[in-house]
């Protein structure tokens, strides 16, 4: 398997860090040929961004602004949880405003009703996922949160496109082995770029209770798995132990050690999260 690039960048909250973190990437080449993109934020709660617990809107409109040169339809897109409606979320976050300020539409996927049935090749634990048409004809970028979980340890890139199903009641899938429909979802739906928003994360109690923590970071790449795995280091973390990641990597889906980071040195960016 040849080697991949992960971008990370230290700076203020803002748009710069973003910016120079996706041109060290070389971000247009992964776009080539989409007319449509999703920026998948991750809403599992209506707090603020200055929790670590969702994605912050400057990021989101980081991302709309290198967009705009690409001349692609643009959707910011969450799905409801067990708990949470991602409706009232993209409210209470400030990422609707954000949007409507940006004239880009926030799109709650639970809503869509034309949908498709995507195969799981020798599934584990799934033989389908049913997502709306939309997702399979888009680039989708993931722009999770550095965080901890008390599921899966972390939740990046990976766990973040889990938001994708329109499945209000996502519980099932946990009795199911959350981990094992992680890694079968990033099977079929590979996101085309992950950001991984570390102006602020969360350690602890995550995904929702945790502590916030100040990185002043962004995470940036196309493998995802080579993504997460540099997001695990910086966080103090083995991710060759992260299931899902591992696992992930097992089946081919990016790299765990062959990663080249762009940017900042891993060494210059630790902090040993608290789980």
């Amino acid at each position: 398997m040849e080697g991949s690039e992960v971008a990370v960048v230290k700076g203020s909250r803002g748009h710069e860090p973003f910016f120079r973190a996706l041109d060290l990437i070389n971000y247009r080449k992964y776009l080539v040929g989409f007319d449509k993109v999703l920026i998948k934020v991750n809403f599992i709660t209506t707090k603020t961004w200055d929790t670590g617990a969702t994605t912050d809107p400057i990021v989101v409109e980081a991302i709309i602004r290198k967009l705009e040169k690409l001349q692609v339809e643009i959707y910011v897109v969450e799905s409801d949880a067990t708990i949470t409606s991602a409706d009232r979320a993209f409210e209470a976050t400030g990422m609707k405003k954000m949007c409507e300020l940006n004239n880009v539409k926030c799109l709650n996927l639970r809503h869509v009703k034309d949908r498709v049935k995507i195969k799981i090749p020798n599934g584990e634990t799934l033989r389908s996922i049913t997502v709306p048409r939309i997702v399979i004809e888009s680039a989708v970028i993931s722009a999770a949160k550095l965080k901890t979980h008390s599921s899966t340890v972390v939740t990046l890139g990976m766990k973040n496109m889990f938001g994708l199903l329109p499945d209000k009641f996502k519980s099932k899938y946990h009795f199911r082995g959350i981990s094992k429909v992680i890694v079968e979802i990033n099977t079929v739906l590979k996101p085309t770029l992950t950001v991984i928003d570390g102006f602020v994360g969360m350690e602890g109690s995550g995904p929702v209770g945790g502590d916030p923590v100040k990185m002043d970071l962004i995470i940036a790449g196309e493998d995802p798995v080579a993504t997460d795995a540099t997001a695990c280091r910086i966080m103090g973390i083995d991710p060759q132990k992260i299931s899902h990641i591992h696992r992930a990597y097992e089946k081919g889906l990016g790299n765990i050690d062959f990663i080249e980071v762009l940017g900042e040195r891993i060494e210059n960016a630790i902090h040993v999260f608290k789980r």
